[in-house]
Order: C-alpha cells, then sequence, then structure tokens
C-alpha cells in the first residue's frame, strides 16, 4: 500500500509490524520514513530533533506546524478500512511550546469570557426572578412573599424547562405566572405527590387535590390567605 502524499512536508509512518533503519540498522522503530523503498530511523532522516504532537487539538497542531520550520505528518495504516489515517505530527519542539503558550492564553481569555458571561446571565436571573415574584404578589396578594419568591425561583430557574423558561413565562403572562404557583401549591401544599407515589394516575390524582389548590388560589388571590 503506497504511502499518502501530503501537500508539504514528509510523511512519517507508525508502522504495524516490527522494522528495522536500513542505514544504521536500528530498531524496533516506533515511526520511520520511507527512502527508495526502505525503512529509514528518524535520526537518519534528519528528524530526529523533532517531537511528536498527536490528532486532537486541532488549534494547537494548526499553530504548531505554521511555527515549525519542519515538519512532518504521522500516518499509520488502518487494515480494517485499507487506508493510512493520521495519527499526528512532528513539529520543532520550539515551535510546540510557542503554540502552546498561545493556546494557553486563548484557554485564559475563554475563561474569562465564560466567566464574565455567567455573571450576566446571573445577574439577569436574579432581575427575572424578582420580576416573576412581584407579578405573583401582584395576582395573589395573599402569597406570603417568601413563598413568592421560591416559586419564581424554581419556575425561572435556568435549564430547567419549565414555565418560566418559556416564551409566555418570559413575557410574564398570567396564565404562565398563574401556573407556576398552581404547580407549587399542588407539589408543597397538597398530597399529590403522595398519590402519584402510591401508583394513582396522574389525572386522578389532580382531581382529588383540585379542591385544596382553589382553595389556596382563592385564599391568595383575595388576600385572605397570607
Amino acid at each position: 500500500m503506497a504511502v499518502p502524499r501530503v501537500r508539504t512536508g514528509p510523511v512519517v509512518i507508525q508502522p504495524l509490524k516490527r522494522r528495522r533503519c536500513a542505514e544504521c540498522r536500528g530498531g524496533p522503530l516506533s515511526l520511520l520514513i520511507t527512502e527508495g523503498g526502505e525503512p529509514r530511523c528518524l535520526d537518519c532522516a534528519d528528524l530526529g530533533h523533532l517531537v511528536y504532537l498527536p490528532r486532537g487539538d486541532t488549534a494547537l497542531t494548526r499553530r504548531a506546524r505554521e511555527g515549525s520550520g519542519l515538519a512532518a505528518v504521522v500516518v499509520r495504516f488502518n487494515r480494517r478500512r485499507s487506508r493510512y489515517e493520521r495519527q499526528g505530527v512532528l513539529v520543532e519542539e520550539e515551535a510546540l511550546v510557542r503554540a502552546e503558550e498561545r493556546c494557553l492564553a486563548d484557554a485564559d481569555a475563554r475563561a474569562r469570557r465564560r466567566a464574565r458571561d455567567a455573571a450576566r446571565r446571573a445577574g439577569e436571573d436574579v432581575r427575572f426572578v424578582g420580576e416573576f415574584a412581584a407579578e405573583i404578589r401582584r395576582l395573589f396578594p395573599g402569597c406570603p412573599a417568601d413563598r413568592a419568591h421560591e416559586i419564581a425561583a424554581r419556575a425561572a430557574a435556568r435549564g430547567s424547562g419549565r414555565v418560566g423558561r418559556s416564551a409566555a413565562g418570559r413575557a410574564l403572562t398570567p396564565t404562565a405566572v398563574t401556573a407556576a404557583v398552581i404547580a407549587s401549591v399542588r407539589h408543597t401544599d397538597t398530597e399529590y405527590d403522595e398519590l402519584l407515589m402510591r401508583g394513582v394516575p396522574r389525572g386522578e390524582a389532580r382531581r382529588a387535590i383540585a379542591g385544596v389548590v382553589a382553595e389556596r388560589l382563592r385564599g391568595w388571590g383575595d388576600g385572605s390567605e397570607g
């Protein structure tokens, strides 16, 4: 099987079989280059000063190759696919060090950006929870302030998929806010969860506690509770 050609630089092979250098007879070789159809070790091929960089980090590989005066692609034959596949590159050590430093700087910049974004999102979430809780108190003035905040925080939790993260929830529509309150009452103030644990079908369980939920909503709505 012919060794694949690449656009720039020599191709180095990870042999599947034990091979020895045709020039110095050293071996077995973990990496070799073929010249005149015969294997040569990297030292005899004047590539011994290069260091191996396995594939996996595209940015690091690109930068290391760009900064290396001499570089080689490392390939290994895949018997199942009957083709050579890239395993990594050989580059000058100084180029690799510089590439690693640049990638670390980029990683630090990304980490700082993620921290800023997280702080911004946290601020937005705090503000939105406050707005959600205020809307709960407007619709249900009898709902205690701490309970309204608890309901809002749960409904608006990022990534939860709950009503507060829906478009209607973000718009603070009365329907969405009321749905969040009902869900809280259902799970906190009734035996709904116990019924589900006993195997009662969801629809039947909801009907069983509907009166309790309605009474709590009326009390919070007219201010007689709180």
